[in-house]
């Protein structure tokens, strides 16, 4: 069995572990005098948007991001956000004006699974942090600790109309970690890219990654290591039965007080998903699995947010829609390995046809500058199957379907009034490989200009050494 690590006892005098994010941050606790609580979000947003302007984009083919396209359509942004979406809006006196006329504007695409800044460029050996391959059980590790906000995938990212992305960590464990949402914006920490008020996520793994990291003659670690999937799946079962006894433990501290529980930091995160805290991010490709970890799910009384990769959820399309389960696609990346042998070019669309949650990832620091390129494979690939869907349903693919699996379409992934104004410009048709992002919107602050490239962001990495005749 799987033992926890890092426990740290805590002395039952009055230690308070102020919670920074306020109230409604930290546990609910013991009603007598001497209080433990535990700070939800230690390492707090710090993120402000950049500076804004009132702007009226006018005149494009507008994609509303939830289904709905106009012909001709403006958007108006006022104060950082999507004022109103129509036809004929009146600009306001201040107002920026855009013409948009033969141009596409839709909201800002948002990659559910990336790894830039834990795997950043260049790819050498002592900035490779995505992976924590000390146990199959790391619940206690957090990406964010590994990004480096100097990746130059950032910047290439938003040439390619990326505003919000989800980075979490690699794949070599059962409970790899917690992943974080980031905006796309530079900044000197990490905490300034911080989405504000997203939901933490939990990054798991089923398959041949977590046997192939730890098996294959590689046992030994702590509390153990899977060599085969029923390995897999009992780790998982090992772990989250500790995590239930640790959420009655405080619990029952809340209720009577005393002496409060051990902390345990991997235990925190896995009773936050039972909480209802953590979304589970899951790697997962063959249908087989993914029913099985849905039926463990509901053994320990969690849900699984969306798994990612999920060639075969065509197979499994139905229970994933009455589960209300994402599956996070590329449009025709599959074959590479045993797990990922069944799958087809029609995955996304059979899934976004039976009235599942389909969405397009990258998982790629390539593959996510041309994610509107990936959706239209797959669009491509449904109507050659005579499945009807509309340049208008498939852009849900990009920004609404990975905003509402990463806790944050109350705020973005539609170009809704009240929303934030993340909005992307683009050359054209944004389904076309001959078109490029022109203007990118985050909060209504302008952060990339095709044609103004010596504006545009740079990276400290990229500004290159002095030479030998520089100034030092």
């Amino acid at each position: 069995m799987m033992q926890p690590r890092y426990a740290a006892m805590l002395a039952a005098s009055a230690v308070a572990l102020a919670a920074c994010g306020g109230a409604g941050d930290t546990e609910s606790d013991a009603s007598d005098e001497t209080r433990v609580t535990i700070d939800k979000n230690p390492f707090p947003s710090t993120y402000e948007p950049y500076p804004s302007d009132t702007v009226l984009i006018t005149g494009g083919t507008v994609l509303d991001g939830v289904g709905g396209l106009i012909e001709g359509g403006d958007v108006l942004i006022v104060d950082g956000k999507v004022s109103a979406v129509g036809e004929s809006l009146e600009a306001p006196e201040d107002a920026r004006v855009i013409d948009a006329e033969g141009k596409w504007v839709t909201p800002g695409i948002i990659d559910i699974h990336s790894h830039l800044g834990a795997y950043p460029s260049p790819g050498v050996s002592s900035l490779q942090d995505g992976n924590e391959v000390s146990a199959p059980v790391t619940a206690e590790v957090w990406v964010e600790h590994s990004v480096w906000p100097q990746d130059p995938g950032f910047t290439r990212a938003i040439a390619g109309g990326i505003t919000s992305l989800q980075i979490l960590p690699g794949s070599a464990n059962l409970f790899g970690g917690r992943g974080v949402i980031l905006k796309n914006v530079p900044a000197r920490t990490v905490q300034g890219m911080k989405f504000p008020d997203a939901p933490y996520t939990l990054k798991m793994a089923c398959g041949e990654n977590p046997k192939r990291v730890y098996g294959y003659g590689r046992g030994g670690f702590p509390g153990g290591a899977p060599y085969s999937r029923m390995g897999n799946v009992a780790g998982y079962r090992s772990a989250w039965a500790q995590a239930v006894e640790y959420k009655r433990s405080w619990e029952k501290y809340d209720e009577e007080g005393g002496t409060p529980p051990a902390r345990n930091l991997e235990l925190d995160t896995l009773k936050g998903v039972l909480d209802g805290d953590i979304l589970v991010q899951m790697h997962c490709y063959r249908a087989d699995e993914m029913a099985q970890i849905i039926d463990m799910s509901k053994e320990f009384g969690y849900k699984v947010t969306a798994f990612h990769h999920a060639v075969e959820s065509y197979k499994i399309a139905d229970m994933l829609a009455e589960e209300g389960i994402c599956s996070a696609m590329w449009a025709d990346w599959y074959g590479f390995k045993m797990e990922a042998y069944d799958g087809i070019r029609e995955n996304i669309p059979f899934v976004h046809n039976a009235g599942a949650c389909a969405i397009v990832h990258s998982d790629s620091e390539v593959g996510i500058q041309r994610l509107n390129q990936e959706a239209a494979k797959a669009l491509a690939d449904g109507r050659k199957m005579g499945i009807d869907i509309s340049k208008a349903e498939a852009w849900t693919w990009l920004s609404a379907n990975p905003a509402k699996a990463m806790g944050i379409f109350d705020v973005t992934g539609s170009l809704e009034a009240g929303k934030n104004a993340d909005v992307v410009i683009w050359s054209g048709d944004p389904y076309s490989t001959y078109t490029k992002a022109e203007q990118v919107y985050i909060d209504g602050a302008k952060m990339y200009d095709l044609n103004t490239p010596n504006e545009n962001a740079v990276m400290d990495f990229e500004l290159g050494q002095p030479g030998e005749g520089d100034v030092k």
